[in-house]
């Protein structure tokens, strides 16, 4: 009997590909980007974001968050991009 497990990061990914929901995500190098996530593999994601398709290497991101349509993202207080 084969037990498939699922790690951590795939049932976090997994779940919002499910439930659409938007998603913030932040880059190493600072860089933010939202939008919905498409797809994801072992090394990459692939989100929607204005209209068009971002590759994203897994090894770039630095935090993901889910962003709840009643509440905006919680990321950064009093500071504006």
């Amino acid at each position: 009997m084969a037990r498939h497990n699922i790690n951590i990061q795939d049932g976090f990914l997994f779940q919002n590909l499910k439930e659409a929901q938007p998603m913030q995500m932040e880059l190493v190098t600072g860089r933010h980007l939202e939008g919905r996530l498409k797809r994801f593999d072992r090394f990459a994601v692939v989100i929607e974001a204005d209209g068009k398709e971002i590759l994203v290497y897994k090894h770039a991101i630095a935090t993901l968050e889910a962003i709840s349509p009643s509440a905006p993202a919680t990321g950064e207080t009093g500071s504006s991009s």
